[in-house]
């Protein structure tokens, strides 16, 4: 992947652009952290820096199917679901696994993202409300993420800030 094309996640705009030959091609809304940026593991926070996507998970699943654990439950999201289970961190349709790429900063020992299980990940599409309110992980509504997944790569470049 050139260095001009890469992943842009903006948490002050809750926007994540995708940026190719140094211009945005497309932009999607998101959510990230509730409690902000930061990297130590159990913050709940999102991580700064440059990080790659390590990997790409659940493409051949339908949309709104969760996961738990990186694995599809044969569950899809509705509603009820919902009420049934409230106080799930949903984790919906596709999951990019971060990884950062910073020693010290994002990467090894307690700061490390991809032992963080950080991901970019869809979630229920109203809990994308413009508002930082995840536990750490970048939400997107579920036929974003689903676009998103298509055009990346594993081992692409993403900065957080």
């Amino acid at each position: 992947m050139n260095s001009d094309n890469f992943l842009h996640i903006s948490t002050t705009f809750q926007q994540l652009d995708f940026i190719i030959n140094s211009k945005i091609t497309k932009s999607y809304p998101v959510s990230t952290a509730k409690n902000g940026l930061g990297e130590i593991k159990g913050s709940e926070c999102t991580p700064c820096g440059w990080h790659r996507i390590r990997a790409k998970i659940g493409g051949s699943q339908p949309l709104n199917s969760v996961f738990v654990a990186r694995r599809p439950t044969g569950e899809i999201y509705t509603t009820e679901l919902a009420k049934k289970f409230p106080n799930r961190d949903w984790i919906l349709t596709r999951i990019l696994w971060l990884d950062g790429l910073e020693v010290g900063k994002n990467r090894y020992g307690n700061v490390h993202t991809a032992s963080r299980y950080i991901y970019i990940h869809g979630s229920p599409d109203d809990l994308i409300r413009g508002e930082p309110e995840s536990h750490g992980c970048i939400r997107m509504k579920n036929d974003d993420i689903a676009d998103l997944f298509e055009r990346v790569t594993a081992g692409m470049k993403i900065y957080i800030d």
